[in-house]
């Protein structure tokens, strides 16, 4: 198992946002977690990549324990993760930002992993030479993505991709993470769009008010009438 999740716990201050959860995403596998807004989504992808230290339980990422890991290390060993509100460098271009995404690697190949980012994001090539900051919502998403996997990495969380892009821009956006987890990249995907996270993910959990309440095969769980009601914005019977 690529990465294993048992009794993890994270708190600010007095409130438990994650309430000792178990999940695990194997080599290859692309896996959705959905749920509402304060979930505790995004706090269990911090956790797993070291930002949001556990109060509780354990993360292990291919065999090691996350918390021995200095967290700029877990990129280098191909932990990676997209954030929410994308984060990108908007004084720099879009080529510079794919540069900076592989001060991990920084080898010969860097030049080639950019003309191949270019290759899967054709719309970066034509703005490498513009400042990330002025680019459209959609196409900062996409070097977001773009600049993860310069990292090469083993293992990609992807924190909320389609917030706030418009429905056409959502569309391309999981139509790429779908191509990037046919590549071979294992994915852990965190996102609030359930239709859409559960047609691409091959298993999917369910969180609610910081525990995990449900999981099974993607399919199971677009079938499933209470994740219909209460996700998909289907009213019961």
């Amino acid at each position: 198992m690529l990465l294993e999740v048992k009794g993890l716990e994270v708190r600010y201050g007095g409130i438990r946002a994650v309430k000792g959860i178990d999940l695990a995403v194997d080599t290859g596998e692309l896996v959705c977690l959905i749920g509402a807004n304060g979930a505790g989504k995004s706090s269990t992808l911090r956790a797993i990549c070291g930002l949001n230290p556990a109060r509780a339980g354990s993360v292990r990422y291919a065999g090691l324990d996350v918390a021995s890991v200095p967290v700029y290390e877990l990129p280098r060993k191909g932990l990676v993760m997209v954030p929410e509100g994308r984060g990108i460098f908007p004084q720099l271009t879009v080529e510079e930002n794919l540069a900076m995404g592989a001060f991990a690697c920084a080898d010969a190949d860097v030049p080639r992993d950019i003309e191949r980012q270019y290759g899967t994001f054709p719309r970066l090539k034509e703005r490498r030479t513009q400042t990330a900051g002025t680019l459209s919502g959609g196409e900062q998403q996409m070097l977001a993505i773009a600049r993860a996997l310069m990292a090469r990495p083993k293992l990609l969380l992807l924190d909320e991709p389609s917030m706030g892009l418009a429905p056409l821009l959502v569309a391309k956006i999981f139509e790429i993470v779908r191509e990037i987890a046919a590549q071979g990249v294992t994915i852990l995907l965190v996102e609030q769009n359930a239709r859409l996270a559960l047609e691409i993910a091959g298993r999917g959990y369910v969180m609610e008010s910081g525990a995990i309440t449900l999981a099974d095969e993607a399919a199971n769980l677009l079938a499933d009438p209470k994740v219909r009601e209460a996700y998909l914005g289907e009213g019961a019977g």
